[in-house]
């Protein structure tokens, strides 16, 4: 069976195990069924911006071409920085979109994919936020009214915590289990100055995450099509975005947002 087109990250549903469809071109790929099969991507050297559909050599940003990523919310510094955010002032590249993403609840969170980090998402998206990092456990930390104050909490505390997600670790599956997700939300708590406490969340609630997977890496070798157009193997797992193969290869899907390729699963 084939199917092609353009690709975006991954679609996930919160179940046990995660469910994944990959969307490609028109269709979406349940990715849960073809584990344990041989399956093969091919990119012929197509990358369209996942703003504006031109066609882009380079793709910036995660799926934007060069123009887009200069000019487009999605692209804003602020996504990857929440505390940049000025929407709360009236200033954004563009003020509409910022109302119904910036202005909104968002919650700062730990998360567990090897070890202990903290963390910022718009409400809507818990758990997916968690899902894409690959995350064992999270629990909400607190929560704000808009973007900028959660990035300011955020801010505050990786003086005292990593917001980087070992990505090696994660998908090798190693994982602190030691870590007492309430124990250091409280530690937190303490590190919050009074003005802030005020939003610090009473939801207590220990999210558990279970992946696809057959079996993790021994160690993790990162495969991309701009160095590689073929990629194929069996299909041994799904954890965050990643797409785990045999001989330890490892496929960041959401790396690839835009690229146009080629989807063969093998009988």
């Amino acid at each position: 069976m084939e199917y092609q087109g353009n690709i975006i990250k991954m679609k996930t549903v919160l179940a046990d195990p995660i469910q994944y469809r990959l969307p490609i071109g028109d269709q979406q790929v349940n990715m849960n069924e073809l584990i344990g099969q041989q399956i093969q991507f091919q990119f012929d050297g197509q990358i369209n911006c996942i703003a504006c559909g031109k066609k882009t050599k380079t793709s910036f940003g995660q799926g934007f071409c060069y123009s887009c990523f200069q000019t487009v919310p999605e692209a804003d510094e602020s996504v990857v920085r929440p505390e940049l955010s000025k929407a709360q002032f009236g200033v954004a590249r563009d003020l509409a979109w910022a109302e119904e993403h910036d202005l909104i609840e968002h919650y700062v969170y730990f998360a567990v994919s090897s070890e202990l980090k903290i963390g910022v998402t718009r409400h809507h998206q818990i758990p997916t936020r968690w899902i894409d990092q690959g995350a064992s456990r999270a629990i909400k930390l607190a929560k704000t009214p808009n973007r900028h104050i959660a990035g300011i909490i955020e801010v505050l505390l990786k003086k005292h915590f990593t917001d980087k997600t070992n990505w090696r670790a994660m998908l090798q599956n190693q994982v602190d289990d030691s870590i007492q997700l309430e124990e250091e939300k409280q530690k937190a708590r303490e590190l919050m100055p009074r003005e802030l406490q005020q939003y610090f969340s009473d939801e207590n609630e220990v999210v558990e995450l279970h992946y696809p997977v057959i079996s993790y890496p021994a160690k993790v070798s990162s495969v991309s099509f701009d160095k590689k157009p073929l990629i194929e193997g069996k299909l041994t797992g799904i954890k965050g975005q990643y797409l785990l193969f045999d001989q330890n290869q490892a496929l960041n899907i959401r790396k690839h947002n835009g690229y146009f390729l080629r989807l063969n699963v093998k009988s």
